[in-house]
């Protein structure tokens, strides 16, 4: 176990094993003759602006991101924690490329946080995902580039190493990356798929510790509640399981929109914990379970798993108008945890999809 001495240390010895490795970056020259896109990131549940299929030829496709250390509200009952989190948002964004594009990330951790922080790409073929390449003290940047060589949606996480490891992916460092192939999506029998609407939905675990009446504790800093963070962490027993940073993070007003009749690609991740998303009155037209577009999809499931460690893409027409519950399937967590979003879909009534024949009325 650590003191509050010793952690700041740890993280300053790590940082200092990767500055050696990122002296030996490996020549990139066909990267450097290919034409260079910059692509502003957006904070999910929505999507940057992409094609879904694309003619050009592979390009190098950059991103910025910043590393944000700040004190956040997980609840309604007003529960904080001092999370980490990339460009501000829990999860961090989604970035999308082509197969055979290079992805090339400039990953800032500005001088006012406290923690060295990096990047590990699941996507990427490399040690450590980049995560040696890409190790930054707070007032330093550094850009990593590698190539999408798979397609599917990989997540992508801090990893700075050692107990550091779970502790920065529980407080909210964690995203994914859509690599869509270079003809777009299809059923796996040659049908082109096509989607009007693209969510990210990230599940996220959080570990906050209770005082002595059963409270959820405050703290001055996150190396201050370090030690008992990491002891509840140990129980494996989260205190919320949630949506995009928070509970009821995307219900209600917040809630993910569509129109009957739209196709609507929901990208699904979750960094430790597995779980398994379902849409309450709706289901999975092609899901493409561990998000792997080399793999055909799976015609209509009502509920999908997506394994700690990795994401899922599933695609889903809105026949019908009304607010649709989509949870994690475990309801104790979706109910009682704040597993839960919501699809607000606009549009007519289709009775033949289902009608009330008759209203409640006395038995007999």
């Amino acid at each position: 176990m650590f003191n509050r001495r010793e952690l700041f240390l740890a993280a300053g010895a790590a940082a200092g094993a990767a500055t050696v490795l990122t002296a030996l970056p490996a020549a990139a020259e066909e990267a450097a003759a290919l034409p260079r896109r910059e692509v502003e990131l957006v904070a999910p549940p929505f999507v940057h602006a992409h094609e879904q299929a694309t003619s050009r030829g592979p390009e190098v496709v950059a991103f910025k991101m910043s590393v944000v250390e700040k004190e956040i509200v997980i609840d309604d009952a007003g529960t904080k924690i001092h999370a980490f989190a990339y460009n501000g948002s829990i999860p961090g964004p989604l970035m999308v490329v082509h197969e055979g594009d290079y992805l090339e990330l400039t990953l800032e951790n500005p001088p006012t946080n406290q923690f060295s922080h990096n990047i590990d790409f699941h996507a990427a073929t490399g040690g450590l995902g980049g995560g040696e390449l890409t190790l930054v003290n707070p007032g330093e940047e550094v850009t990593l580039r590698f190539r999408a060589t798979r397609a599917g949606v990989f997540i992508y996480h801090c990893a700075p190493g050692g107990p550091m490891i779970p502790w920065h992916v529980a407080l909210g460092m964690n995203g994914a990356v859509l690599v869509l192939p270079r003809a777009g999506l299809s059923d796996g029998a040659g049908k082109a798929l096509r989607y009007d609407r693209v969510y990210y939905v990230g599940e996220q675990d959080f570990y906050v510790p209770r005082d002595a009446n059963g409270a959820f504790k405050t703290y001055e800093s996150s190396a201050d509640s370090y030690v008992d963070t990491m002891d509840v962490m140990h129980k494996l027993i989260p205190s919320h399981v949630v949506f995009n940073g928070a509970v009821g993070a995307l219900t209600g007003k917040k809630a993910m929109t569509a129109k009957v009749g739209e196709t609507v690609l929901i990208i699904h991740s979750s960094a430790m914990r597995d779980t398994r998303p379902h849409i309450i009155g709706g289901h999975g037209d092609y899901v493409w379970l561990m998000g792997k577009f080399a793999n055909a999809p799976l015609r209509d499931l009502e509920t999908w798993a997506v394994p700690g460690g990795s994401a899922v893409a599933a695609l889903y027409t809105f026949r019908q108008p009304g607010v649709y519950a989509y949870v994690n399937h475990n309801l104790i967590e979706a109910v009682e945890l704040g597993a839960t979003a919501h699809f607000r879909v606009d549009g007519k009534w289709n009775d033949d999809l289902m009608t009330q024949v008759r209203r409640p009325s006395p038995i007999g």
